[in-house]
């Protein structure tokens, strides 16, 4: 909570500076305390209901026809960041559902529904959404081996490093030119120049940015860079970019320390890891039901239900 006061309170200071607009960061940072606080209460009284109807919930967003809440694309292609992410949240949490009922039946009825989100992505023609959905389901079938949740949570946070930092290599021109091209090319040069301009901006202020909501462009009615790094970056300058990092850490941090099972716990990081990659080559948390839906997975992996008379034993100790 102090990390995201701070996200706010800094949105708030940056956009002071430069007569910027953080409504956008402001509104992002309410819906996710608010999602994790509803799936912490609903998580305790409800571990499998609960995760069950909120996968419905977010596959209702997908489905349902009309735009999302969100930016006002010219196009439903800029909402597919979103589905994708959507879908790998779903996914995670059904898996979750799945890992939390002890029950045979309606655990493999469960496991059908989360298989089930890798073809609905490919019918809702969401390529991302179908990869996502895929890992999340493989990523959680293989957490059941892992006896220490320690190191699927490291290897997790270098995965979304790793995609930060060849989003903001491509961007800076540092990447090798034959790795350059063939990233170019499967992303677009359009958001590869985008994510240029933000570096470049960031660059003039490296500090303060330029100000939340002042990244626009005339070729990009929405005014996003494309990638929630390389948007902060530019807009909020590097403690932007730390914030934002320091969040996903904590996340970690919490889902390592969790009472939870270690295959709930794995599940929840990869679809929150899933969630991370997306957002770095797409504008995914600029909708409020993904910044809400990766609250309520949060709040649903790491409380304790009520029932539970002492904590379940951990394969690894704490430090």
């Amino acid at each position: 909570m102090i990390l995201l006061g701070l996200c706010a309170a800094w949105a708030l200071i940056s956009a002071a500076a430069h007569d910027g607009r953080p409504e956008g960061m402001l509104l992002a940072v309410l819906a996710t305390v608010a999602g994790c606080a509803a799936g912490r209460i609903s998580g305790a009284l409800l571990p499998v209901a609960a995760p069950c109807a909120g996968a419905a919930a977010l596959v209702l967003a997908v489905t349902t026809p009309g735009p999302l809440p969100g930016p006002a694309y010219p196009a439903p292609p800029g909402q597919a960041g979103a589905v994708a992410a959507l879908l790998a949240l779903a996914s995670g949490a059904l898996c979750c559902a799945a890992w939390s009922t002890p029950v045979p039946g309606p655990r493999l009825l469960l496991w059908l529904s989360a298989g089930a989100v890798v073809p609905a992505g490919a019918l809702l023609g969401s390529p991302g959404g179908c990869a996502a959905g895929g890992v999340v389901l493989l990523c959680s079938a293989a957490a059941s081996s892992m006896p220490y949740r320690a190191a699927g949570l490291a290897g997790l946070a270098v995965a979304a490093g790793a995609a930060g930092g060849a989003v903001w290599g491509l961007a800076s021109g540092v990447l090798p030119g034959g790795f350059a091209e063939e990233l170019t090319e499967r992303v677009g040069p359009y958001r590869v120049g985008l994510w240029g301009r933000a570096v470049r901006l960031a660059r003039e202020a490296p500090v303060w940015g330029v100000g939340p909501g002042r990244f626009g462009t005339p070729g990009d009615p929405a005014g996003r860079p494309h990638s929630a790094p390389l948007q902060l970056l530019a807009e909020q300058g590097v403690v932007g970019v730390l914030l934002l990092a320091g969040v996903f850490a904590w996340v970690l941090h919490a889902l390592w320390r969790a009472a939870r099972p270690t295959p709930v716990v794995l599940t929840a990081g990869a679809a929150l890891t899933a969630l991370a990659v997306i957002a770095s080559v797409g504008d995914a948390l600029s909708f409020t039901p993904v910044t809400a839906g990766a609250g309520l997975l949060t709040g649903w992996a790491t409380v304790r239900p009520w029932g539970e008379e002492e904590r379940r034993p951990r394969a690894e100790p704490y430090p």
